[in-house]
C-alpha cells in the first residue's frame, strides 16, 4: 500500500479538551514533516470556519510554505464534539465549503444525528458537489453512524456520490460492531478516509464514552504501536483488498509521556511497516 498518511492537528490537542492546541500551525506543519507524514487533516483547533481573515490567510501561507497538502476539513468545535449543534453545519455549509476549498481540502467532516438531518444533508452535498467537494461522516458514537446497518441504511439514504464515510475502526469496537471482514464489503463503496487510533476496551478505563446502542464503553487510549489494541494489520490488509487508495489519517493526541513529535514519529513509523507488508 502507498496511501497518502496524514496527520490530525489533533496530535496537539487533547483528548477532553480540543479547542486549544499546543502548537501553532507553523510548529505543526514542521513536526508533520520531521515526523515522516506526506499530509496534514485539518481541525477547528488551528482553522476554522470561526478563524480570521488575517489567521487564515496567514495560516494557507504556512500550509503551502511547508508543501502539505489538506487531506479534510472539521470546520468547528460542534463537529468535534459531536454535539448536539453538530447537524447546524448542514444548514449552512457554505462556511465549511468556503474552508475547505481555500485549503484546497477535498474532504469535509458534517455531523449526522438524526433521519430529519438527512435532507439538509442533501442539499449540503449537492452545494459541495458544485465545487467538485465531498461531505464525510466518521463512524462515530452518539450519531447515525455508529453500527455497520446504520452506517450503511444512511448513506443509502443520502443518496449522494459526494457523500462518504470516514472509516474508524476505534468508535466501531466501542459499539461493539465488527471493524473488518463484512464492515468492508458492506460499506468499501462510500469509505473516503481512514482514521486511526488505538485503545484497549477495560470495564474500568481511565476514559468512557456513550453511545446509543450499548450505553457506557470504558477504555484507556494507548500508542498506535501498542500490539494490544485494534488489529491494524487485519485493517490493512482489508483496506488492501477492497483496493482503498484514499489518506489514512493518524487521529490521536500524544500520549502521556510522550511528546507530540514523538507519538507522531512511532505512530508513522509502525503503520508504514505494515502498509508495506500488506499483501
Amino acid at each position: 500500500m502507498n496511501n497518502p498518511l496524514s496527520l490530525s492537528v489533533r496530535i496537539a490537542e487533547g483528548f477532553l479538551s480540543k479547542e486549544e492546541s499546543i502548537l501553532n500551525l507553523d510548529e505543526l506543519t514542521v513536526l508533520t514533516r520531521q515526523a515522516g507524514y506526506d499530509a496534514i487533516c485539518m481541525r477547528a483547533s488551528q482553522l476554522g470556519v470561526h478563524s480570521s481573515i488575517v489567521d487564515l490567510t496567514t495560516g494557507i501561507k504556512t500550509i503551502e510554505a511547508s508543501r502539505l497538502p489538506v487531506t479534510m476539513v472539521t470546520g468547528n468545535f460542534d463537529i468535534v464534539y459531536n454535539n448536539d449543534c453538530g447537524p447546524d453545519c448542514l444548514q449552512h455549509i457554505t462556511p465549511f465549503l468556503d474552508l475547505a476549498e481555500r485549503l484546497n481540502a477535498p474532504l469535509v467532516r458534517v455531523a449526522i444525528k438524526t433521519d430529519d438531518d438527512i435532507k439538509a444533508t442533501q442539499r449540503a452535498a449537492d452545494e459541495a458537489a458544485e465545487r467538485n467537494l465531498s461531505l464525510v461522516h466518521q463512524c462515530h458514537t452518539l450519531s447515525l453512524f455508529e453500527t455497520v446497518d446504520a452506517c450503511e441504511s444512511t448513506v443509502k439514504k443520502i443518496n449522494r456520490p459526494n457523500f462518504g464515510i470516514i472509516y474508524e475502526p476505534a468508535n466501531l469496537e466501542i459499539c461493539n460492531q465488527p471493524y473488518t471482514g463484512e464492515v468492508f464489503d458492506r460499506l468499501a463503496p462510500w469509505i473516503k478516509n481512514v482514521y486511526l487510533q488505538n485503545q484497549r476496551l477495560t470495564p474500568n478505563g481511565a476514559v468512557t464514552l456513550d453511545t446509543w446502542c450499548r450505553g457506557p464503553v470504558s477504555f484507556d487510549l494507548i500508542p498506535v504501536h501498542s500490539e494490544h489494541g485494534i488489529r491494524f494489520e487485519s485493517v490493512f490488509s482489508e483496506l488492501q483488498r477492497i483496493g482503498y487508495e484514499g489518506p489514512i489519517t493518524v487521529h490521536q493526541s500524544a500520549q502521556p509521556g510522550e511528546g507530540p513529535l514523538e507519538t507522531a514519529k512511532r505512530s508513522a513509523t509502525f503503520l508504514r511497516t505494515i502498509m508495506h507488508a500488506a499483501p
